[in-house]
């Protein structure tokens, strides 16, 4: 089964009330419940910006196959040494999945390698019309042609990332902006998905097809084929030496 990690900045729940009567243990704790009873993975795993290390420590990170992340005003808060050890096992092949804020966090504008913090925002309730548009992806298994958030924070175009690999949702808001809500990228053997509904006073958590998404997010970010890649300096076979070889070799090495 699929070993996943929560990271919850967990700071509006524990500070805002109208966002704790929404989620009164946390929005980790509301994914977790569902992903719990999915059928797919091993009990979450949650992390929160308040345990030392953040609770990502390498010894965590070497036990998930997936980390989601959760951030939105405390992004500067996470020490480097941490968003650098998520961002060396993303590329070792763990998967990542990027929720709502998490484009503005250390490890995702990393892994970009773009301003992906910017981009156009409006927080006035808007409702969100999610439309599928890459139907042979399977992270869209199991969805409508488009599904509806009654409220939603508004995200809009340009959001500086580099080209998807995959878009597989855009979003509509009722205000008139459009956004790639749901997009792929890869970087060395880790896949990673941003999927951006999930604002924190809103129960964008509870929804149904949300957690569709999340759970197919995590099955297509799995990598059970994660390999061990020598790089350097290799020796050729002997049976396809050259007669300089030895020679060379000396040379290299002197």
């Amino acid at each position: 089964m699929i070993r996943i990690t929560m990271y919850n900045e967990f700071y509006h729940e524990q500070h805002k009330p109208n966002v704790k009567a929404i989620y009164p243990n946390g929005m980790h704790a509301a994914i977790k419940e569902y992903l719990d009873s999915e059928g797919s993975f091993e009990p979450m795993r949650v992390c929160t910006l308040d345990m030392p290390e953040c609770g990502l420590t390498e010894e965590v990170l070497d036990n998930t196959d997936v980390l989601l992340w959760w951030g939105h005003v405390k992004h500067d808060e996470v020490p480097d040494e941490v968003a650098e050890r998520v961002v060396r096992h993303v590329k070792d092949g763990m998967g990542f999945i990027g929720l709502h804020s998490a484009h503005a966090s250390k490890p995702f504008r990393t892994l970009m390698g773009t301003d992906s913090h910017l981009l156009r925002w409006r927080e006035t309730g808007d409702l969100a019309r999610i439309w599928t548009v890459d139907y042979a992806h399977p992270i869209t298994n199991g969805l409508p042609d488009y599904f509806e958030l009654e409220h939603e924070e508004t995200y809009g175009e340009h959001f500086d990332i580099p080209q998807p690999d995959d878009l597989v949702f855009v979003t509509w808001f009722s205000g008139g902006e459009i956004f790639r809500s749901g997009c792929t990228f890869h970087r060395g053997q880790g896949r990673i998905f941003y999927f951006q509904p999930g604002h924190e006073t809103f129960p964008t958590y509870y929804n149904e097809n949300v957690r569709k998404v999340i759970a197919n997010g995590i099955k297509w970010a799995y990598n059970p084929g994660r390999k061990s890649i020598g790089t350097g300096h290799f020796r050729i076979k002997p049976n396809i030496e050259s007669e300089w070889a030895g020679e060379l070799q000396e040379n290299f090495t002197k």
